[in-house]
């Protein structure tokens, strides 16, 4: 497996052990993916099971339906494969996740994988070719520019131990 040089960065700048762990809701198995399911994911179980756990999913709190359609990035704008723009809906439900978790100390954050909200590495290409680009979702970037530790949860193994 390959890593990118920021996923590495990442690991290493966690030289304690996270107490506290900011995750997509769906990777704890919360129905809130946009086709009505989740990425349950169960070496992420296991790695928060001593810590606490704030889950948490963009996209419901922007006041978006499970299941919905599905949206990609495209030229920094959400877009569903009508062409119908979600930007205000998204950065709506940025908002509220960082007004949740505004007084939280939060050491981590792992995230779902290639999500137009919570992509940490990669992103769709914006065409609904199923192609991947490199690239962060919305809330990751926001996450990131904040100074979280934000992680990529397929990079979970890197964190064994910590």
């Amino acid at each position: 497996m390959v890593y990118s040089i920021e996923t590495i960065l990442e690991v290493k700048q966690l030289d304690v052990k996270p107490k506290c762990v900011l995750v997509s809701a769906c990777l704890m198995g919360e129905r809130c993916k946009y086709n009505g399911g989740h990425n349950y994911n169960r070496d992420l179980v296991d790695y928060v099971a001593d810590k606490e756990v704030i889950t948490i999913c963009p996209e419901v709190l922007a006041g978006l339906p499970t299941p919905r359609e599905p949206v990609e990035l495209r030229e920094g704008h959400v877009i569903d494969v009508a062409g119908n723009c979600y930007d205000d809906l998204f950065e709506k439900g940025i908002e509220r996740c960082l007004s949740e978790i505004a007084e939280k100390d939060i050491d981590l954050a792992v995230l779902q994988s290639r999500s137009p909200s919570c992509g940490v590495n990669q992103i769709y290409d914006g065409n609904f070719s199923g192609q991947k680009v490199a690239g962060s979702g919305l809330f990751a970037q926001k996450l990131k520019s904040l100074g979280y530790h934000v992680l990529d949860v397929e990079d979970i193994k890197q964190l064994e131990g910590k």
